[in-house]
């Protein structure tokens, strides 16, 4: 399918304009690939139609489509395994001593795609279970995309979703087998609550001691980077952790927060925003 130039802007516009998320040039290659079924379904014939119809106030329905194709929703069990031993190792007793007395925990999964990130850390605190007896600990994911949270509240994964990053003896020991899916047990869903959320957005209520906001940043300008890192600066605890992607940063993009000085590669609140 031949796609112009200016179809390509307009398709990668209405993503950025809905998300923040910007679909760089060399990537627009993904525009057949992941529009082809959105095409299929609305009987359109080419790539410029499609572009034609959204670009002309097409249905509310339609331009939904689009954007639920364009988002990346690459995830995995313990994505970056190291991440998960420094918040099992580190974050996590830090935690513990500093909320003794309150022993409550309040967790953010910001851009959690199809909700293995939340999980693993479900998961993760499941293996401690000894230690946070008698806590109240919440974990929340969200994400921009409708589709993605509808998955990640039901808990169910194909056998290729298992495979990536899920311990064998992790799913026989919080896994049922349903179909040729695997779904969680619920007492593996008791801590874990999913919503749809834009990060453009206000973030959701209260303050969370940790935050996750891994791999999505790679996607937005250098001026939504600042808007989406300020309003998760505003949800953070004044003695929080923020864990961002290997290849994203806070240097140059805001003030709000600062590296930690002990935990390699994660972020507070910078002094000056301490309450």
């Amino acid at each position: 399918m031949d796609l112009t130039p200016l179809a390509a802007r307009s398709l990668s516009g209405l993503l950025e304009q809905v998300t923040g998320q910007q679909l760089a040039s060399a990537r627009r290659w993904r525009l057949e690939t992941a529009l082809h079924p959105v095409m299929k379904d609305h009987n359109i014939h080419s790539l410029d139609m499609l572009a034609a119809m959204v670009a002309q106030n097409g249905s509310a329905t339609l331009r939904e489509a689009v954007v639920e194709a364009l988002l990346n929703h690459e995830t995995s069990f313990y994505r970056d395994l190291a991440v998960f031993k420094a918040i099992a190792g580190d974050v996590l007793p830090a935690m513990a001593g500093s909320r003794s007395d309150a022993r409550r925990l309040r967790i953010w999964s910001a851009g959690c795609s199809t909700g293995q990130e939340p999980y693993s850390l479900g998961l993760l605190l499941a293996a401690q279970e000894t230690q946070w007896a008698g806590w109240s600990i919440d974990i929340l994911g969200s994400d921009v995309s409708p589709q993605a949270v509808q998955q990640a509240r039901q808990g169910l994964y194909s056998q290729m979703e298992i495979q990536r990053g899920l311990p064998i003896t992790e799913l026989l020991a919080r896994f049922d087998q349903d179909g040729e899916h695997w779904r969680i047990r619920p007492q593996g869903q008791a801590r874990l609550g999913f919503m749809v959320h834009n990060l453009l957005d206000a973030p959701p209520p209260g303050r969370f001691d940790m935050i996750l906001c891994r791999n999505v940043l790679l996607y937005f300008s250098a001026e939504r980077k600042r808007q989406v890192l300020d309003r998760l600066a505003s949800a953070i605890a004044p003695d929080g952790v923020l864990v961002l992607g290997a290849g994203e940063t806070v240097m140059g993009h805001t003030e709000a927060f600062e590296p930690h000085p002990d935990l390699r590669g994660m972020y507070r609140p910078a002094r000056q925003g301490w309450r």
